[in-house]
């Protein structure tokens, strides 16, 4: 009788939870493809710029230990 409510009480606290998520899920606001699009564009352009600083960084920082190591 006991594992009965323990069982009963478990399978309504996951319902509980799994309606509480839905409810959660419900209250997104989702973005229309036109938005979609532009954030993505926006964030390949950021991380090209960013990965072409980076590597001119390394390039240049490298370039630099070589002429110390081989003073």
């Amino acid at each position: 009788m006991e594992a009965e409510m323990g069982d009963i009480r478990e399978k309504t606290q996951k319902k509980s939870w799994f309606d509480g998520v839905k409810a959660e899920f419900n209250k997104i606001i989702w973005m229309d493809r036109k938005d979609v699009i532009k954030q993505t564009v926006a964030v390949s352009i950021v991380s090209i710029i960013l990965g072409g600083i980076i590597a001119m960084l390394d390039f240049t920082i490298q370039y630099g230990i070589d002429i110390l190591v081989n003073l």
